[in-house]
């Protein structure tokens, strides 16, 4: 049968090419006709408005000549009138003047009915003339008006074809112009071409020898496998399941990926249902009737307790799912067989569903009261409703998932509760209901916000309560995003998830257990450490990195040594210039201690006059008395501050405490040494930092200076890379539109020969027939 319609294939194309070949030619001829018909009813269409207008002059020129042919007719017939009447006289001129005076009088009465005719006749006309007047100036202002208007889009068109007639002559140049890079570009093609086809050409060689090449090797091998070979234990699935797989790391490595993302993703999700139920709970404590004012309704209140229990049923789906993405690692194998942590991920997300079970008559119940309630409008209490369904919907949903979570779980702790070809119809399940979920939260989201701008409008509203509806909305589409955003990954992932569900023994059909995953985790840490016992140490070396990152300090430092030459230099002369300062504080040193014993002399001296004074005045005044020697004893203990620029030095006064001069001479001379020393340290310290900060800004300067050389280059390579890609995919574009031409221009051939071939075919028929009906006749003769 296959044989006989692969026959009859080719006999079934000629008759359709011919019967397109037939349909194109008539759709030609027809297209034609329709053209001249088209020519021909434009011509008819001209002729017949020259045709009216010359008939429309004609009965106008026959209407005047009727008009006067009447006036003639009228006239001859007074004429001849008027003649009978001369003849009559001539005749009768011998009558009596009675008969005479009669044909006068007669003759007026014919002459004024003439008169009185033409004078009516000379109205009607003028009142005609008055009225085509009238006619005719109407229609020349509207023609004269007409005429301006056609004149002003004469002229915009004007300016319009003017204005094409320069683009179009523009895009015929670029036209030209791009006609010519094309041409030259086609050449240039057609000689890659030819290169492309003798390199095809040898590439089939390399192609046959290789082949042959693989079929010896192959026959090689096999011989050696029969053989050599006595048991080969990976045809029979049977044996082959006792082998111990290979440990896919890129697999783990991929699924801990896969893993990481999930539990983002659901940490978003789990911040944004704590948000919503917390805002929830405000927004019942709130409205219809708010708590701080008077009390809300039992239902409310119990409504209000349990969802202040949101965090105990929400926080665990994040621990169950950081604990699933824990377990996976690189030395693991991750399957549905060994997901121990599944199952109580599945166990959290039972107990979520358990509360929103335990929540959702509440919920409904509030939102019932809610609508009986007197602030309450009719679009209000739509929306409450269109809710209602909505929460019903997400619980029922949530409870999909469930299942679906609880059935992946099952082969980790009862592997023969959930078959292995049944993992992919409940991966989609899963994912199924993750967008429904999605869409669902998208309705909640619309008809909270419509739910918003209701309440806002609520004469009663408070700030309160507009802020709770602002939070409740940015909680629902932030939960709705983080649904969208599972829904999408698990979709896009799905086939990984369904691929490589499990995984087994090279060339094998059966699935990996929990116990060959242990004892293939085992022997491959054996083979880890009897690999790195095979490897000796190296000797030590300098990484790569490290040794360019070297190259580049020291080139920096070997350029910068001249500028550490010239640091050096200043930092000998800023310790020249040091030492003269101190020279000059240690000269400043010993004039102040001159001057701070003269000081001291001074004092003393004028306390001992004091004394004397106090004591010739002691009878007089005693208390005053005894009040100065509590002041002087003060001030003699009381210790004296000299200060200067170097620093602070202190000296008490007392005369029986008071040191020597030597020791006050060595106090002070180890004071400004100390101080001298000490701004030494901070000078050189600062010295020394701003050396390294000079060499480190310019070793940073010369990087950079690195850095833009390589920036240039890249960004030159970079243009040379889009200016290559720019060209290839013009010529990609040019030659697949050369060949899309050339493939039309084969058809049109094609179709051309059909249409020659079809036409032989019928002048041969036809010859045909001409003879058989002249031997028919001959016979018949």
């Amino acid at each position: 049968m296959a044989a006989a319609a692969a026959a009859e294939l080719p006999g079934k194309y000629q008759k359709l090419a011919q019967e397109y070949s037939k349909l194109r030619a008539q759709n030609q001829v027809l297209k034609k006709g329709v053209v001249d018909e088209q020519a021909n009813s434009a011509a008819l269409k001209e002729q017949l408005k020259l045709k009216d207008q010359s008939l429309r002059k004609l009965q106008q020129e026959m209407d005047s000549l009727t008009f006067r042919n009447q006036q003639l007719a009228k006239r001859v017939e007074l004429l001849q009138d008027e003649l009978a009447l001369s003849e009559a006289r001539g005749k009768k001129n011998k009558k009596s003047a009675e008969s005479s005076s009669q044909l006068s009088q007669e003759q007026k009465s014919v002459f004024n009915e003439d008169l009185q005719k033409k004078i009516e006749e000379n109205e009607r006309l003028h009142i005609l003339f008055f009225e085509a007047d009238e006619q005719h100036k109407r229609l020349e202002a509207e023609l004269r008006t007409r005429l301006e208007v056609l004149e002003t889009d004469a002229a915009q068109h004007q300016a319009v074809v003017d204005s094409l007639t320069r683009k179009y002559t523009d895009t015929i140049e670029k036209l030209q112009n791009d006609k010519a890079k094309l041409e030259i570009k086609s050449q240039t093609l057609e000689r890659e071409a030819k290169d492309c086809r003798l390199r095809t050409e040898e590439c089939q060689q390399q192609l046959k020898n290789l082949q042959a090449a693989l079929g010896s090797r192959l026959e090689e091998s096999l011989c050696i496998i029969s053989e050599k070979v006595p048991f080969n234990d990976t045809r029979s699935n049977r044996y082959n399941a006792l082998n111990i797989p290979l440990h896919n790391r890129r697999y783990q490595l991929k699924l801990r990926d896969l893993a990481g993302q999930a539990l983002s993703f659901v940490q978003e999700l789990v911040t944004a249902l704590l948000n919503f139920h917390t805002y929830t709970e405000q927004k019942v404590q709130i409205f219809p009737i708010d708590s701080a004012t008077d009390t809300i309704s039992p239902l409310n209140q119990k409504f209000s307790q349990y969802l202040h229990e949101n965090a105990l049923y929400v926080r665990p789906l994040e621990e169950g799912m950081l604990h699933l993405f824990e377990s996976i690692t690189e030395d693991t194998v991750t399957v549905l067989e060994t997901a121990v942590k599944l199952k109580a991920f599945s166990e959290h997300l039972a107990s979520y569903l358990c509360f929103l079970r335990k929540i959702l008559p509440y919920q409904l119940k509030s939102l019932e009261e809610e609508c009986e309630s007197s602030l309450c409008t009719a679009a209000l209490r739509a929306r409450n409703m269109e809710l209602h369904r909505d929460m019903k919907r997400l619980t029922a949903v949530f409870e999909k998932l469930h299942t679906y979570i609880s059935l992946l779980a099952l082969p980790s702790t009862k592997p023969e509760g959930l078959l292995r070809t049944n993992y992919n119809s409940v991966f989609t399940s899963i994912a199924a209901s993750l967008r429904g979920s999605h869409d669902i939260l998208k309705d909640i989201s619309k008809h909270y916000s419509q739910k918003a701008t209701l309440e806002q409008e609520v004469p009663t509203v408070t700030q309160k309560l507009i802020t709770t509806n602002d939070c409740i909305l940015s909680s629902v589409v932030s939960l709705t995003n983080g649904m969208g955003k599972i829904a999408s990954f698990f979709s896009n992932n799905l086939d990984h998830f369904t691929a490589s569900l499990s995984y087994g023994p090279k060339g094998g059909t059966e699935f990996i257990s929990p116990l060959s995953a242990e004892c293939m985790l085992q022997y491959k840490k054996k083979a880890v450490a009897y690999m790195k016992s095979l490897k000796k140490p190296c000797a030590d070396s300098v990484p790569y990195e490290e040794a360019l990152a070297n190259r580049r300090v020291l080139l920096s430092s070997t350029e910068s040594r001249e500028g550490l030459a010239q640091q050096v230099q200043q930092s000998l002369e800023k310790i020249a210039k040091l030492e003269q300062e101190k020279e000059h504080w240690m000269l400043e040193a010993q004039l102040a201690k001159i001057k701070l014993e003269k000081e001291n002399q001074k004092l003393k001296n004028s306390l001992s006059g004091y004394l004397a004074e106090t004591v010739q005045e002691r009878s007089v005044l005693p208390n005053v008395i005894e009040q100065k020697e509590e002041t002087t004893e003060k001030s003699q203990r009381e210790p004296i501050k000299s200060t200067s620029l170097v620093g602070m030095l202190t000296i008490t006064t007392d005369n029986e405490k008071a040191p020597d001069v030597e020791s006050r001479e060595d106090l002070i001379k180890k004071h400004y040494m100390a101080r001298i020393a000490e701004l030494t340290s901070h000078l050189q310290l600062a010295d020394s930092k701003s050396v390294h900060f000079h060499a480190e800004c310019r070793a940073l300067a010369k990087r950079l200076s690195l850095a833009e050389k390589s920036k240039e280059s890249l960004t030159e390579e970079l243009k040379l890379a889009s200016q290559n890609i720019s060209r290839l995919q013009d010529e990609l574009m040019t030659t697949k539109r050369s060949y899309e031409d050339q493939l039309s221009m084969m058809s049109d051939h094609l179709c051309s020969m059909n249409e020659t071939l079809t036409k032989q075919r019928e002048e041969i028929d036809t010859l045909k027939m001409t003879s058989k009906g002249n031997s028919k006749k001959n016979k018949n003769r």
